[in-house]
């Protein structure tokens, strides 16, 4: 399998315009117009326009805000809808106690503010965890600033290859291969790469 880290540049791809197309889709089905989820978000309906039509990449910050603020799992913002139904379907017709299998040439990642890709690894999108995977290139930070952020649910991670540090309020950690770390997230934090070579982390995100 291709890692994420050696794909072309994301602003060579279409992956910014299909992530700003589905966030439309997941705002405009729950019935909330871009001013509304613009003043929840303390920006401006512009910049929310503009994230949705990929003019603007949001950060990893932002987008978990958005998620948050529509009420979706981070896990929906993925669109795989490539994905054939015998690739993607349960073996039971409610799912209950079949399996749901996606390949990896289906898992579509996309690409963040900042150099940072994420690829959801759960098969289906679920209301109680987000799984999924981040790349941080080298520099690349989780916000759009050097502020902490904070969101809902429970976060768990595992460094799978090169170094992330985690700054927190009262503390700075730096996370090598293998290493892993939980923390509620109304924790203030910030993820970044402060080293020379892409990060491969995984992530599962328990929400209330």
């Amino acid at each position: 399998m291709t890692s994420l880290a050696a794909q072309s540049d994301p602003m060579d791809s279409d992956e910014v315009p299909r992530l700003g197309g589905r966030l439309r889709a997941l705002r405009t089905a729950r019935g909330i117009s871009a001013r509304t989820l613009a003043k929840s978000l303390g920006i401006s309906a512009s910049a929310v326009s503009q994230i949705e039509r990929g003019v603007m990449q949001p950060s990893v910050s932002r987008l978990i805000a958005i998620t948050d603020a529509l009420g979706v799992p981070l896990a929906d913002v993925f669109d795989d809808a490539g994905a054939t139904d015998d690739e993607r379907r349960a073996s039971s017709e409610d799912g209950g106690d079949g399996f749901t299998l996606v390949r990896a040439h289906q898992s579509t990642p996309v690409s963040l503010e900042s150099g940072v890709t994420f690829r959801r690894l759960s098969p289906r999108s679920t209301s109680e965890l987000d799984l999924f995977e981040s790349v941080y290139s080298p520099g690349s930070t989780a916000t759009g600033d050097n502020a902490l952020f904070r969101h809902e649910g429970y976060e768990i991670g595992s460094v799978v290859s090169g170094e992330l540090t985690i700054e927190f309020d009262d503390e700075t950690v730096v996370l090598a291969p293998g290493d892993s770390i939980s923390y509620p997230c109304s924790k203030p934090h910030r993820i970044r790469n402060a080293s020379s070579r892409p990060a491969v982390a995984t992530w599962l995100i328990v929400h209330p």
